[in-house]
Formats: structure tokens, sequence, C-alpha cells
């Protein structure tokens, strides 16, 4: 087999060291024959990584990226994609041959693979988002993807709700803002054909019953696992996807993106499987 030209790729964040990408990328890398390339993890706030960027050489490849450094991303890039214009932030960019950079988010089909593959949705036209910040904008973009047309986001302060709701206006997803100690989740839930929890683990865990009214179900968190809206769900017969499967989806894209080639979709699930116990069943 010939030798493939050594590549450098990499994630970037803070913190960055407990970061499952590279367990995804070295097994895409593995599976891809491409023995030369390699993922590191980068410890990276918004500032360092305008200084990383700007240093890099032809070698590089791509570069994931994590928080805090997704709207800096956008900065660096000569070429913004359209959903990565509409999210206002970037998780992947792209080194091109002119040595310049394409910003992409790939959060977007994160959250498409992960409601459809694991959540089981298929078709319908209004959705539950708690929380508003960088993942609920990233919903917004990939329920336009999925046929969403509206969308209730409910938010502890309404006033954070300003970037969502602008996404969600360039997307052209209907939104109605509500306040997260007024709304009656419950029927929230039952009225929506998807729900998606962005909010951090333990805020809405005495609430998770009432947010099991939903048939489809994406929580953020996934470890420590079962989580208690995880638990909830499945004991009503709903259907549920994690945060892990958000992972699992949005870096095939940034594979393919990087290498110009199909990503290994199971050798990815496989390899993050095994990296976190198996305790999900991260269907594809």
């Amino acid at each position: 087999m010939a030798r493939s030209e050594p590549r450098r790729a990499a994630v970037l964040g803070s913190p960055i060291e407990h970061s499952l990408s590279p367990v995804l990328h070295g097994a895409a890398y593995a599976a891809l024959g491409l023995h030369d390339w390699t993922y590191e993890r980068v410890e990276a706030d918004a500032d360092r990584l305008v200084e990383f960027v700007a240093g890099l050489g032809p070698e590089w490849a791509g570069l994931s990226v994590t928080m805090p450094g997704k709207r800096a991303a956008l900065r660096v890039a000569s070429e913004v994609s359209e959903r990565a214009a509409a999210v206002g932030a970037a998780n992947t960019l792209v080194h091109r041959a002119d040595g310049s950079w394409r910003a992409d988010c790939t959060d977007v089909d994160g959250v498409v693979g992960a409601l459809r593959c694991a959540g089981g949705f298929t078709t319908g036209h209004s959705g539950l988002i708690l929380g508003a910040g960088g993942t609920a904008a990233a919903t917004l973009a990939a329920f336009a993807d999925l046929g969403i047309g509206e969308a209730t986001i409910a938010v502890r302060e309404p006033a954070r709700a300003r970037d969502a709701a602008q996404t969600a206006a360039r997307v052209g997803v209907r939104v109605h803002i509500e306040r997260l100690d007024r709304i009656s989740l419950a029927d929230a839930a039952a009225a929506a054909d998807v729900v998606v929890s962005t909010l951090p683990a333990g805020v809405l865990d005495a609430r998770a019953l009432e947010l099991a009214k939903a048939d489809c179900v994406l929580d953020v968190i996934y470890h420590p696992w079962p989580t208690p809206l995880a638990t909830a769900v499945t004991a009503t017969g709903g259907r549920i996807a994690t945060g892990l499967d958000m992972l699992l989806h949005q870096a095939f894209g940034q594979v393919e993106q990087f290498t110009g080639r199909t990503a290994p979709r199971e050798a990815m699930r496989d390899a993050l499987a095994t990296a976190t116990g198996g305790e999900i069943p991260l269907p594809l």
C-alpha cells in the first residue's frame, strides 16, 4: 500500500484534555489507511486559537474547534459556509491549498444525525429547545434541515436568546421565547415533535418526567449515564439521543472535509463506543 503524505490535524479548545475527538479521528485515519496522519489536542482559548492558526504550515489539513473558540474560528477563515454564518460559529476549519481556511459548522450534522439515528425522528413541524447557547443555535439550523419550521425556546433569561433568535431568522424557523420557570414543560413537550435539551447536567432533573411526554428527545448530556431525562424518556417508550451521538455524527463531516474521503462510520462508532464503555448504543 502506498504511504500517504504526512498530515496533521487537531482539536482546539479549553479545557481540552478530555476531548474524545482524537478517538474518532484516529480511528478514521487508521481505517482509511492514512497512517502518516496525526491528530492531537491543543489547549486554546479564543485568542490563542487566532494566534495558533496564523502559525500553521501546509502540513495541516484541518482543525476541530470546541468551546470557547467557535466564534473566533470565523475570524480566521477567508470563506465561511452558509450554515456556519447562520449559526454564528464554526467547529470546523479546513486548510485549503492556497493556505487559507474555510469555516464550517458540522455541529448541525451532529444534531440531525443524532435525532434521525438515535432519536428515530422522521418528520414533524415543531420543536422545543431548552437553553439558548451555541448548541441551541446549531439545533435551529438542524431543525431547518429536518423540515421543522417552528420552535419554542425555553430559557432562564429571555434576553439570552437573542443570538439564537437571529439564527432562527436566518434559517427560516419561527421561534417563540418562553421563560423556563413559567412554561408548562409537560404541555410544551407533548405538543412538540422533538425536544432538545442543551442545558447543563442537573438543571432540569426534577422536571424530567414532564419532558418525557415527547416521543423524541435529545439530551446533550451523556455522562454520567443514564441521565434522569434519559431514564424518564425510555420508561415511557420514547426515543433518546445524546450528546455522544451528536459528537459522532458531527465528526463524519469533519473527517470527510479534512481527507476528501468518505468517513468510515462503523469504525468511528466502534472506537467511540469502546472509549466510553459501550453504555450508549450509538446507532448509525
